[in-house]
């Protein structure tokens, strides 16, 4: 329990990071409508708002554990909002369109997910032309991790035991399931590291570490499930399938 008080996530970035952001945030929307990725696109900001309501409802509003400062004055809740909302949106969409498009095996999954990532690697060097950074943002982790190994570990227990248990062929794909959900986490944690928006100290490891094992890799066996019984029924552009699928 001390390694989990230990972990506080910080991160320090400037207003142009959130406008060159969102920019790329409506032209990738864009593009996956363009692409009739219908289902996806909905699961996308579904996976902001998700994150939105996790970490302005709990972890600002219940928990009291979510900071944000601009200059050295912490912001009250409307400002708080905002930057969450956006930041919520920012790796919301983009971490549940890596997911989707994983579980779905696209045609062009390479070239999604190289844009997601060379994003999340870029955008931090773009950014920089638009001065110090002066918006910081923190939470504590020691008040929830410990409730989301308990979510992650229900979840793979439960699949763990449907794949003991199945009398058919077919498994469910844990050790997949685990590498997506991983590097996930992984590599936008990373990302922010390498370019010092997560600033680097004694509890960067742990923090990268302990993140990408649980933050967004608690989520996949529910996240599977759903993209099973709504991929059994619908194609990505929102027509119905003709014939049904076997997991």
């Amino acid at each position: 329990m001390l390694l989990m008080n230990s972990i506080i996530p910080t991160r320090n970035f400037n207003t142009l990071y959130i406008l060159l952001d969102t920019v790329f945030l409506f032209f990738f929307l864009f593009l996956l409508f363009y692409k009739k990725k219908y289902i996806t696109l909905l699961w996308s900001l579904a996976g902001g708002i998700l994150y939105f309501l996790v970490d302005f409802g709990y972890f600002y509003l219940i928990s009291g554990s979510r900071h944000i400062f601009i200059g050295q004055e912490e912001q009250g809740t409307f400002m708080v909002a905002l930057i969450l909302f956006w930041m919520s949106l920012s790796y919301g969409i983009t971490n549940f369109a890596y997911i989707w498009l994983f579980l779905s095996r696209d045609k062009h999954l390479k070239e999604w997910i190289f844009l997601i990532v060379s994003w999340w690697l870029i955008a931090p060097i773009l950014s920089s032309f638009g001065g110090e950074p002066t918006i910081i943002t923190s939470r504590t982790t020691g008040q929830y991790h410990g409730g989301m190994a308990i979510i992650l570990l229900v979840g793979y227990f439960a699949l763990i035991l449907y794949n003991l248990t199945n009398k058919k062929n077919a498994q469910i794909p844990i050790l997949r399931l685990n590498l997506i959900g991983i590097t996930v986490q992984f590599a936008w944690e990373f990302a922010l590291l390498i370019h010092g928006i997560r600033p680097l100290n004694e509890n960067s490891f742990q923090t990268l570490i302990i993140d990408s094992l649980l933050e967004t890799n608690l989520g996949m066996p529910y996240i599977f499930l759903i993209h099973f019984f709504v991929t059994k029924k619908y194609n990505e552009d929102l027509s119905l399938k003709e014939s049904k699928e076997k997991i």
